[in-house]
């Protein structure tokens, strides 16, 4: 089935401005207002969080069904008489990477929290949390622009540690540089999925921050990825999308296409299919994050972003501390 975003998802577009020293306020207001109140919350859970590259032994303890074999030590297994198995506790020092879906749909929100913006916010305070702890973070900025052209993606960003990165992983966030898709063009998140499964040789920890408004065909290398990373899928979505109030007549324009369509959202008949197809939209998508593997969490334009990293942090711990038979969902209550 080809991609057909919600009809509310381009009904506006918010443009971001581009201000001298805009990157450096924001990243100044997130370090005061968002940082400082997660760095109590996050110390000593740091390792629940991310997946280090390197291992240190930390304990010894009797097997259980959901361990790895390759875990066994033999020689303590011989001398009690009973399997054990050798516990690790991962290295800080790791690589992040944010794949960025920056196609038109991100756009729509209200003003000052469109989906765009709590991408920026987000991405924006866990690269500050990260490069803080000494590790490093790259980025991929996909624009949907690529279509039939010879580039997948419109900027990689390498990976660097220092505030300085940030500060410019923020201002290209912020800064409308990517050029709009052609008419009618549909998003192509497997474009940006591909080069991420290309070019990332070293185990890593990756972001996905999309709305996965995109044309089919994005699953299976998200599942190609999360083989070989340590993969979050960051779904952005605005709560129009999932249902119409009661306007009147309204115009809405798809934000990829330019495509318009009066309707009477006071029709409630209309209302009803509207949220029918929404909800089979998230079934689907749902059941593609899950065949995938990859942890998912879902930003709505009216969380807290305080609250987004917490239940991101409860993520992660589930991850760690359950057998990986399943990719949790971690969604606003």
């Amino acid at each position: 089935m080809s991609k057909k975003p919600p009809e509310p998802a381009s009904a506006a577009v918010h443009a971001l401005p581009t201000l001298p020293g805009k990157a450096d306020r924001l990243l100044r207001e997130l370090e005061w207002k968002v940082i400082r109140r997660l760095d109590g919350l996050l110390q000593g859970d740091y390792r629940t969080l991310m997946r280090g590259s390197g291992l240190d032994l930390a304990d010894l303890r009797e097997y259980q069904p959901h361990d790895e074999v390759r875990h066994i030590d033999w020689n303590v297994t011989a001398r009690l008489n009973a399997p054990h198995v050798r516990v690790f506790m991962e290295d800080r020092e790791m690589t992040a990477w944010f794949l960025l879906d920056l196609s038109p749909s991100i756009n729509f929100g209200p003003q000052g929290r469109a989906k765009r913006d709590i991408l920026t916010g987000f991405v924006a305070v866990l690269a500050r949390l990260l490069t803080r702890h000494g590790n490093r973070v790259g980025a991929m900025l996909y624009g949907g622009s690529s279509q039939g052209g010879e580039r997948a993606v419109d900027a990689v960003l390498p990976p660097r540690s220092s505030r300085a990165h940030v500060l410019h992983l923020v201002h290209r966030l912020l800064a409308p540089e990517v050029a709009p898709a052609a008419a009618g063009a549909a998003t192509e998140l497997h474009r940006l999925l591909q080069t991420g499964v290309a070019n990332l040789r070293r185990r890593a920890t990756v972001f996905v921050v999309s709305d996965f408004i995109s044309a089919p065909g994005w699953d299976k290398p998200l599942a190609e990825l999360a083989q070989r990373h340590d993969v979050v899928a960051v779904r952005l979505l605005d709560p129009l999308e999932l249902t119409l109030p009661d306007l009147g007549l309204i115009t809405l324009r798809d934000a990829e296409s330019g495509e318009q369509l009066h309707v009477d959202t006071h029709d409630s008949g209309f209302r009803r299919r509207f949220a029918r197809l929404a909800a089979e939209r998230e079934v689907a998508l749902r059941e593609g994050l899950a065949r995938a593997g990859a942890d998912t969490l879902e930003l709505c334009t009216d969380d807290d972003l305080v609250d987004a990293l917490l239940r991101f942090m409860d993520l992660r711990r589930h991850r760690v501390r359950a057998p990986r038979s399943g990719a949790p969902v971690a969604s606003a209550a």
